[in-house]
């Protein structure tokens, strides 16, 4: 015997398995699943969206009747933080999460000119790459003094430059530009740092990196190759000596050759002075030798 029990769904059960799927600048997807499965009917939630930076509310509606739900949270700010509660609309029990989008990011092409009592700091604009960014916001600057162990908030400007004066000889400063923290510090965007050395001179970490290596490369590569011209020059010299050397002895050579003997004849060092043996010595032919003529 047997009995088919169904059991009456409880529409007061939380969402289940709520969490963020993929985070952007403005927008957020989110995904859960219905209370109990394989529901019958269309099922009504209620996304409330809470800005805990801004302290605002906003209220989305979602309906259907799929076990898992996927949707988009849209029109948000970038650096924000958000609550996320998501429940069933006759207000049952909720599901919560919290958000955080993705911040700015950092300014382009962070540079430092060098004047004679102040620097100046140049960065292409952040608007260039961030449609969400508006130059009305502007951006803020900080300086860390390593030496002091100190950071200091120098300002904020709208352009794309920053004077910096006052620093102190034989200190080593870093810099950051970014785009400017709303409400009390909470909404940031990324920071773009460099460093100022001791010796006045601005440089980001991969920059001196690059710079060092070509100022290595423009002093190596001219030395190595004045050292191969001057090595094909060596080379060229020895051949022709060679060559020449080579010449005079064949000549020298032919010029001492006989034919009669098939060699070479060359006088001793002890005969060089005697200028009456210099002439070739002459010798009979004896009458009991025979003479072959080939």
């Amino acid at each position: 015997d047997y009995v088919v029990v169904k059991m009456i769904p409880d529409n007061r059960l939380p969402p289940r398995h709520l969490h963020s799927v993929l985070t952007g600048k403005t927008f957020a997807v989110i995904k859960w699943e219905s209370p109990y499965d394989s529901p019958d009917q269309d099922m009504l939630y209620a996304v409330a969206v809470k800005d805990l930076v801004r302290k605002t509310d906003k209220i989305y509606k979602v309906k259907t009747r799929n076990s898992t739900v996927e949707y988009t949270i849209k029109k948000l700010e970038p650096g924000g933080k958000y609550h996320v509660i998501v429940q069933l609309g006759n207000m049952s029990k909720e599901s919560s999460m919290k958000i955080n989008t993705v911040p700015l990011s950092a300014p382009d092409a962070l540079k430092i000119i060098t004047e004679n009592d102040h620097i100046l700091l140049f960065w292409k604009s952040l608007a260039l790459k961030e449609s969400n960014f508006n130059e009305s916001r502007g951006y803020e600057i900080h300086m860390f003094d390593s030496l002091m162990n100190i950071t200091a908030y120098l300002g904020n400007t709208t352009e794309n430059f920053f004077k910096v004066s006052n620093l102190k000889i034989g200190h080593n400063y870093s810099f950051t530009v970014q785009a400017r923290c709303l409400y009390s510090g909470q909404m940031c965007g990324e920071p773009a740092t460099l460093l100022y050395d001791e010796l006045g001179t601005g440089e980001d970490s991969s920059a001196s990196r690059s710079g060092r290596s070509t100022d290595v490369a423009a002093v190596v590569v001219p030395i190595l190759f004045l050292l191969l011209v001057t090595l094909g020059i060596g080379f060229v010299v020895l051949y022709m000596r060679h060559r020449r050397l080579q010449n005079s002895f064949t000549a020298f050579a032919n010029s001492h050759y006989s034919s009669r003997l098939g060699s070479a004849i060359f006088s001793s060092g002890d005969d060089l002075g005697d200028e009456d043996d210099e002439a070739p010595m002459i010798t009979g032919f004896s009458d009991d030798v025979p003479m072959v003529i080939a």
